[in-house]
């Protein structure tokens, strides 16, 4: 599985990994301004995406990343691709990018949250920990803040 800079003949793969998701996430696809956020984070450079595709096929996963709050705006893995390493492969990449001399920052599922098992797994094996509740996200599910500490002195 390669991971690379997404370009704008992505978008619309995006679009549909962002649909599967949206039972866990929330409504993202039809809402005001997330189509032109996602295609200028992909200008920018801030979205990676897990290509084990075929010519027309869909994407394994992406993650965008927020580089002045540090943090990990989204990851999300394909229902095919799950349990395969795309995740991993995805947030190893997203940290290189991200400043290892700050705190990196994550919004997921709280603990408890059966759906988000798999996401909390895979950052807490990336050494994140909770710093705090924050509600619920907008398909209803508990979410929490955790962060990375600095690994670099």
């Amino acid at each position: 599985m390669r991971i690379r800079e997404a370009r704008e003949k992505d978008l619309p793969a995006l679009l549909e990994l962002a649909r599967q998701v949206e039972p866990l996430f929330g409504p993202m696809v039809e809402e005001p301004g997330f189509v032109p956020g996602l295609s200028g984070a992909v200008r920018s450079g801030d979205v990676l995406c897990a290509d084990s595709r075929s010519e027309g096929g869909t994407l394994a996963g992406a993650v965008i990343i927020a580089p002045e709050p540090n943090e990990v705006a989204w990851l999300a893995v394909a229902h095919s691709a799950r349990g395969r390493g795309a995740g991993h492969s995805l947030l190893e990449k997203a940290l290189e990018r991200l400043d290892s001399r700050r705190p990196v920052r994550v919004v997921t599922f709280a603990p408890g949250v059966v759906e988000g098992e798999a996401a909390r797994r895979l950052y807490v094996g990336c050494g994140f920990r909770d710093a705090g509740n924050q509600g619920r996200n907008p398909a209803g599910f508990p979410v929490v803040l955790m962060q990375r500490p600095v690994t670099v002195p």
